[in-house]
């Protein structure tokens, strides 16, 4: 009688098998990889948010980053004509991030007034009412009113029906505004082309959510303490 000893042997699983313990390592040390990357994340944007993350080491990886070309046309703005730093803000009236800023972006309107320009652009996504409040706010713009009505939204914001008609005109005539040529322009949509623009570009952008900023076409999400804000000015127009 023949003996196989092949065929007695119990075969090694394919875990067990040289090649298949390094896929395992492969995977474990991918696996670690992905977790640390994650968590690195994470951690930028707690600290950003938090305003622990050194403004310089913002300033340098801005500038390492995609620059996009994100000004846009026919858009208000503050500051200077001519600035050294160019900076874009894509948000939306109802969101509570860029309610927390607005009041940071006037003050530095005035504080670097010579240095720097800022833009305001729409991207009404937080509510169906966002758009019923970027058109009146482009609605005061007519009246030469546009940053007493951002203000005013930011201000009242949660606080009014914005998709109310009446209350939103309320709001504009505490902003300066003359009621019935804005309620015309406001029942016209006579701004919603501008707005679609702007909402076209953020996509094309890949911005995800309000605020998100470009600082010299280079993009930073999220809101920024104030602080930190001026301190990635100040690095910026340093270099």
């Amino acid at each position: 009688m023949q003996y196989n000893s092949e065929d007695s042997l119990p075969k090694k699983k394919w875990y067990k098998k040289w090649w298949g313990i390094l896929i395992i390592i492969w995977l474990m040390l991918l696996l670690v990889l992905l977790a640390a990357m994650v968590f690195y994340i994470l951690d930028m944007a707690k600290k950003i948010k938090s305003g622990e993350l050194p403004s310089q080491q913002i300033s340098q990886t801005l500038e390492t980053g995609t620059k996009y070309n994100a000004e846009g046309i026919n858009n208000y703005w503050l500051g200077s004509s001519e600035p050294k730093l160019t900076i874009v803000e894509f948000a939306d009236f109802n969101c509570p991030r860029c309610k927390n800023t607005y009041s940071t972006i006037r003050e530095i309107s005035l504080n670097y007034k010579d240095d720097v320009k800022i833009i305001f652009r729409d991207y009404p996504v937080i509510a169906s009412s966002s758009l019923n409040l970027a058109l009146a706010a482009r609605c005061a713009g007519e009246q030469g009113k546009f940053w007493e009505m951002h203000d005013k939204l930011f201000q009242n914001q949660g606080k009014f029906n914005s998709d109310n008609m009446a209350e939103i005109s309320t709001l504009a005539q505490k902003a300066g505004v003359e009621n019935s040529k804005f309620e015309t322009c406001f029942n016209t949509q006579k701004y919603l082309k501008n707005i679609k623009k702007d909402y076209s570009d953020a996509e094309n952008l890949e911005i995800t959510g309000t605020p998100t900023w470009f600082f010299n076409g280079y993009k930073l999400a999220g809101e920024i303490p104030r602080e930190v804000f001026t301190q990635i000015i100040d690095n910026l127009l340093k270099q």
